[in-house]
């Protein structure tokens, strides 16, 4: 067996991660091209070997002259256009005229028989002299514009990605005032009643439920296991109010624990099936969470056998408002949260729908895309508060 080699890991950074780094880089390799070019020129035209100590000394006098024109664009560049480009206008003919004129004096000396004037030759290097400069300025600025709408760009997608975080924790931080309002007024009542094991089992489950919901990031998602888990607790807890008269089933297709959304999405959900199905009927209802995949999309089904669209109360369950003596009474934020959540995990790549099924009741269609995390382990938690919540009063 060949023995294993060891791999050493390669992570390529980008060009401009190191703008000073990849400045010199690019005069390097700008300014050795054009010595390449202009040096394969002189020899195919016949030019002899010491010519080429003309060419180093032009490359050598370029590579300079950019220098200094860089420090004075990198100041300009952060001005008004008007200044930019007219001060631009200005420096640039002065830079060519100082390059073509050093290049001219160079040639002077190497050539001092020439029948060309002075003048003569500083028109004819000024020329390409003002190529390679104004080449040089416009790469530079387009370089540097390029880079600088680039960090923007990452400066408005970091400010939206920070907008976004906090807009999902907003939305999830308003689960809990409203579900501690509901359970401590059910527990204050026990207690009123002096029913003390029923109300000290409540509050244990309740705890359970608000360890889970204080370690788990408001804007992170967990499996759908996990939130069947987190189901089951808060289901116990008010299995305390209703008992028989809340009967709850799951139906999660094989496959469909590991896929991910956001936490505590489908609390709301059920909470408002218990609101306005279990508590609005003697004989309570039945409460059904099913989780399928539908081609590359995993739907989550949360439905009751309540009264459905046809009762008196359906406006108020659909916009998450109660009404105390004709005035609306906020208990939270039910299916717009749910709604604004998706919105804002998923963009339009989601589906969120309410329908009333044929044999009647209220269901709630939630399809997202199927993700998973490999390897996810169950919380400890999950698995602590599940424990808490299981262990007898």
């Amino acid at each position: 067996m060949l023995p294993r080699m060891a791999v050493l890991a390669f992570q390529p950074s980008p060009f401009f991660a190191n703008k000073d780094k990849a400045f010199w880089r690019l005069q390097v390799l700008g300014w050795g091209g054009a010595m390449l070019l202009r040096a394969m020129s002189s020899l195919a035209n016949a030019q002899p070997l010491s010519f080429l100590v003309l060419v180093l000394i032009a490359t050598i006098t370029g590579f300079s002259i950019s220098l200094l024109l860089a420090v004075i664009y990198r100041q300009l560049i952060a001005q008004r256009p008007l200044i930019t480009w007219g001060v631009t206008v200005l420096v640039l003919p002065l830079a060519v005229s100082a390059y073509a004129f050093i290049d001219t004096w160079v040639v002077g000396l190497y050539r001092p028989d020439s029948a060309a004037s002075f003048a003569q030759l500083f028109i004819g290097v000024f020329y390409y002299d003002a190529t390679l400069l104004g080449a040089w300025s416009a790469l530079y600025y387009a370089i540097n514009f390029f880079l600088r709408i680039e960090e923007q760009n990452d400066q408005l997608l970091q400010l939206e990605a920070q907008a976004t975080s906090a807009q999902l924790a907003m939305l999830r931080y308003q689960l809990n005032p409203h579900f501690l309002f509901n359970t401590l007024n059910s527990i204050s009542t026990l207690v009123l009643l002096k029913q003390t094991e029923p109300a000290n089992a409540m509050l244990t489950r309740l705890s359970a439920f608000l360890r889970y919901t204080l370690i788990t990031q408001p804007t992170g998602r967990v499996t759908v296991a996990q939130e069947v888990e987190t189901l089951k607790l808060y289901l116990d807890i008010e299995r305390m109010r209703f008992e028989e008269r809340l009967r709850t089933t799951f139906r999660i297709d094989e496959g469909c624990e590991e896929g991910l959304l956001p936490s505590l999405l489908l609390q709301p959900l059920v909470e408002n099936a218990i609101k306005y199905a279990v508590s609005q009927q003697e004989s309570g209802a039945d409460i059904t969470i099913a989780a399928q995949f539908i081609g590359q999309n995993l739907r989550i089904t949360v439905s009751d056998t309540g009264p459905g669209l046809q009762s008196e109360a359906t406006d108020n369950r659909l916009s998450g408002m109660t009404f105390d003596g004709g005035e609306p009474v906020s208990t939270g934020v039910g299916l717009a949260n749910i709604r604004d959540r998706l919105a804002q995990a998923y963009g339009s790549r989601h589906r969120f729908e309410i329908v009333e099924p044929p044999e009647g009741g209220f269901s709630v269609i939630i399809e997202i895309p199927f993700e998973r995390r490999e390897d996810q382990p169950v919380p400890a938690a999950v698995a602590t508060a599940a424990r808490a919540a299981a262990a007898p009063a």
